[in-house]
């Protein structure tokens, strides 16, 4: 960490510095960060690369926002400043470009104050896909907003949720609701850890209904009530589970995320829903999010509800993801490239309008020719 400026709320960093390293500093001294993905254990660089999106993108947009500028080291070995003023071209490629267009050496972006560690959170809950939307969508202002979503719940319950809603909590909020509470409480979890043989048939569908019907009724008793919540697990609540992947068994999971744009989310959504609690295999771990507009050229938000879900790696999985892929780029939507592992390249060409001028500028700076991975070589970037 470079320099830091309380009356500006302006950090630097280098790019190396992880979101965990920044919270657990600045928290305790009355200071946030504005967007952060769903772990903490994700550094400057990548937040920058992926463009993360938290739970507030629909009001305040992702880790772009909150970056106002960087240094970049290019092919040849200059080193650059970028910003929406400098180098306007290369800010809008490297955000969200996942690392394709140089080096990312040091930021700087800005934190803003709050007066407790706590967030006021409120539980609702909605009895199916539609009634989840319209309650997210009443509930925009509120700053930070998600729901859980049934994947196999059908019928009448397609896509019933749990949905919560947040404020970072103020002084007065804290003494209402949880006066013992330590303001600034650094929370400290035994690490939880999977172990390594665990058989494959544990989830399966009657385990995930089981876990999805309690979770559930959970988020029912809650309905409504207000509570103090740290902000470590309402924003990271897997990272205190060391080797979680580990329950999909040894051959893994997939994570399937997309955004729907907004005027085709109910419907194409609650189609992808049906064939899911249909085939029956995802997860317990499905979320559905509002999204802005993204900042960079192929950046993955755009405005309307993202879907993300797990499912666990089988013979017949990625036939039927690209089932699901043709539904999302038939209603304008894409896929998000942190979490990809196997979209076609028509898929994603079809789903980012920026890309032949993020291509120019890899070409421009020669960087087609020096940075490559897997997923550019997969996709043709």
């Amino acid at each position: 960490m470079r320099s830091f400026d309380s009356a500006t709320g302006r950090l630097t960093v280098e790019a190396g510095v992880t979101v965990a390293d920044i919270l657990a500093t600045f928290a305790p001294r009355g200071f946030f960060l504005k967007a952060v993905p769903g772990t903490k254990f994700v550094t400057v660089g990548g937040a920058i690369a992926a463009d993360v999106h938290g739970k507030n993108h629909h009001r305040d947009g992702g880790f772009g926002n909150v970056l106002e500028s960087f240094r970049l080291a290019l092919p040849g070995g200059e080193i650059v400043t970028c910003s929406r003023l400098e180098n306007p071209g290369l800010f809008s490629s490297t955000l969200g470009g996942m690392g394709l267009t140089g080096v990312i050496l040091e930021a700087t972006i800005e934190l803003f104050p709050i007066e407790t560690a706590w967030l006021r959170q409120e539980t609702h809950t909605a009895p199916n896909l539609e009634a989840a939307i319209d309650q997210l969508e009443e509930s925009a202002f509120a700053t930070y907003s998600v729901a859980w979503i049934d994947c196999l719940a059908r019928g009448a319950s397609l896509g019933r949720s749990v949905i919560y809603l947040a404020e970072h909590a103020t002084r007065h909020d804290k003494d209402i609701l949880g006066a013992d509470l330590e303001t600034f409480r650094t929370v400290r979890y035994s690490q939880v850890s999977i172990p390594d043989l665990v058989p494959a048939r544990l989830l399966n569908r009657n385990s995930v209904r089981l876990f999805n019907e309690l979770y559930f009724r959970r988020g029912a008793a809650r309905e409504g009530k207000p509570r103090l919540v740290h902000w470590d697990p309402y924003f990271f609540p897997l990272d205190t589970i060391s080797n979680w992947n580990r329950i999909y068994g040894r051959r893994g999971f997939v994570q399937h995320q997309c955004v729907i744009p907004l005027h085709r989310a109910r419907s194409v959504l609650a189609e992808i829903l049906d064939r899911v609690s249909r085939r029956g295999d995802a997860s317990f771990l499905a979320v559905l999010k509002k999204l802005g507009e993204g900042s960079g050229l192929i950046s993955f938000p755009i405005r309307g509800y993202t879907l993300a879900m797990d499912f666990p790696v089988t013979s017949s999985l990625f036939a039927f993801l690209d089932e699901l892929d043709e539904l999302v780029v038939g209603a304008g939507g894409r896929l998000y490239l942190a979490k990809d592992a196997r979209q076609s390249r028509t898929t994603f060409e079809s789903g980012y309008p920026g890309l032949g001028s993020f291509k120019d500028m890899r070409q421009q700076t020669g960087a087609n020719k020096c940075f490559a991975s897997r997923l550019s070589a997969r996709l043709g970037i």
